[in-house]
């Protein structure tokens, strides 16, 4: 047996951040000597060992590491999640090293990091329930803190505390989940788990994968538990960005990796559709109303999030994956990059008029998006085959988007050639879903179930949902015209604040007399 089939090569980045995490024990304080370009470099070396992982994949395919409960294993699945953790934490590692340049705990902060994403790591390679646990446990305690990198400040302790109950609830969650899978299928690799709990179906295994979706729901900040994740940037920008590298979409992980065992269950499929909708819609509509940079950014993550569940209520499995790769780098990407895009707003020239349009612009650009996206339906459909009525109910979803960009093409005010642009606009983002949704399938799709054939239960969930989206999406596209009119001052103040829903959670745990003691 040669190493290639013995050992799953990512499964040493996890070691390797930690040998360096240890050594911020001995330089907790302000420029730590070579701690952080150290800290760059195990960062690097952890993306480097993905990045071998998955040449091992395509060559030898799947490896596993260990037995019994401790299990690592290298699968398609795995594999992409450890190479996109390796890199955005390489790309935070390095923005840290000038950004916590000078602070009074800096060694300490790049040990927590590395400590955190080699948590990260475990989580995304487990291979049994006990390693989930042990690394979303992890993830919890590095998290908070980093939350409290700045423990004088009251709104931190707040958030810190709110995170800790809600992801360790969630740890919860799936400890008793595990005990009723063990107790009904006597095993805890996740391998091995389906077949058994299939054989032995029985309350205590809807139950257990009951509970399989109320951690994933509270390891996402699902509605209405999300208060937290808003709260981030009371820790430096470097953690905001690390959140995206398999922390805040550790729950899609969880239920991604456990998808044959989910989709036994059209309850739970179901409670992921209605759940996730509910937070995407609530976390889109809040973030229309913010004007900090960050917050909005954080509201926009709760409501990709909520997307993100609802794509695995849907049983679009590769898909929900492709979400967690492209919206990772993405945000990461834009939280690092917020203080620039800041400045470089307030360096431009007062800009010109904007294209309002009118409610039958509006009307029209939701017409001609969904033709455009018909019409390109109906093309990949001859090349690629049918698609299920769930892909192209997710699909109508997010052509509803485009259609806003449409609807100002379509404004009185605008040129011909803003009009050209949005039209291109749609059908591109039409094509691009199903180019995307063809090359997941190609990387993914051996690997989970296909989507359930859908019943009545399945279309009334599809309906309820693309209703629902496209609703929100009318009222974003009107969003200039009512969001001003004085009928609507108050109702715009109430969702600004998401409808207070933090708050409450806030006097719940005694936070506001907690600051109110600083």
């Amino acid at each position: 047996m040669t190493i290639l089939t013995a050992l799953p090569l990512p499964a040493l980045a996890p070691l390797l951040l930690l040998a360096v995490a240890a050594l911020a024990a001995r330089s907790p304080g302000r420029r730590p000597g070579a701690l952080p370009r150290l800290s760059e470099l195990a960062a690097l070396g952890a993306l480097a060992l993905g990045a071998l992982g998955v040449a091992q994949l395509l060559l030898t395919g799947p490896v596993s590491l260990g037995g019994g409960a401790l299990i690592l294993r290298l699968d398609a699945v795995s594999a992409t999640m450890a190479l996109l953790v390796g890199f955005v934490g390489w790309i935070v590692m390095r923005y840290s090293r000038t950004y916590l340049d000078g602070e009074a705990r800096e060694g300490a902060f790049h040990g927590l990091m590395l400590a955190t994403l080699a948590a990260v790591l475990v989580l995304v390679q487990a291979g049994s329930l006990p390693v989930l646990i042990a690394g979303f446990a992890a993830i919890g305690l590095g998290l908070r803190q980093l939350l409290l990198f700045y423990p004088e400040r009251a709104e931190a302790q707040r958030a810190a505390t709110k995170f800790a109950l809600v992801w360790h609830a969630g740890d919860a969650a799936l400890v008793l989940a595990t005990l009723l899978l063990v107790s009904a299928t006597g095993t805890v690799d996740i391998a091995a788990l389906v077949p058994a709990a299939a054989a032995a179906s029985g309350p205590a295994v809807k139950l257990a994968i009951a509970l399989i979706v109320l951690a994933a729901a509270l390891k996402t900040a699902a509605f209405p538990l999300h208060g937290w994740l808003t709260e981030v940037m009371e820790a430096p920008t470097p953690v905001s960005a690390l959140l995206h590298a398999g922390i805040i979409n550790g729950g899609g992980v969880l239920v991604i990796r456990l998808a044959e065992l989910v989709q036994s269950s059209p309850g739970a499929m179901g409670a992921l559709v209605v759940l996730g909708g509910l937070t995407a819609l609530f976390g889109a509509v809040v973030m229309l109303t913010q004007s900090a940079i960050k917050t909005a950014l954080a509201w926009s993550t709760v409501a990709q999030m909520g997307f993100m569940l609802l794509q695995c209520g849907l049983g679009l499995w590769a898909l929900a994956l492709l979400h967690i790769v492209a919206h990772s780098l993405y945000k990461a990407h834009a939280f690092l990059a917020s203080g620039g895009a800041v400045a470089a707003v307030a360096s431009l020239k007062r800009p010109g008029p904007v294209a309002v349009p009118n409610l039958g612009a509006v009307l029209k650009s939701f017409a001609l998006a969904l033709v455009l996206y018909g019409a390109v339906a109906a093309v990949f459909g001859l090349i690629a085959g049918p698609k299920t009525p769930q892909a192209l109910a997710l699909g109508a979803m997010l052509i509803f988007g485009v259609a806003y960009l449409v609807a100002q093409g379509l404004a009185d005010a605008a040129p011909a050639a803003l009009t050209r642009r949005t039209a291109l606009a749609s059908l591109g983002a039409a094509a691009a879903y199903f180019s995307f949704q063809l090359l997941a399938a190609a990387l993914w799709g051996p690997s989970l179930p296909a989507a359930p054939v859908a019943g009545p239960l399945e279309w009334a969930l599809i309906v309820l949902a693309v209703g629902s989206f496209g609703l929100v999406a009318f009222a974003q596209a009107l969003f200039p015209l009512w969001a001003h009119h004085p009928a609507t001052a108050g109702l715009r103040v109430h969702i600004a604040n998401g409808l207070y829903l933090n708050a409450l959670l806030d006097r719940l745990i005694g936070g506001f007399r907690a600051a109110k003691t600083q």
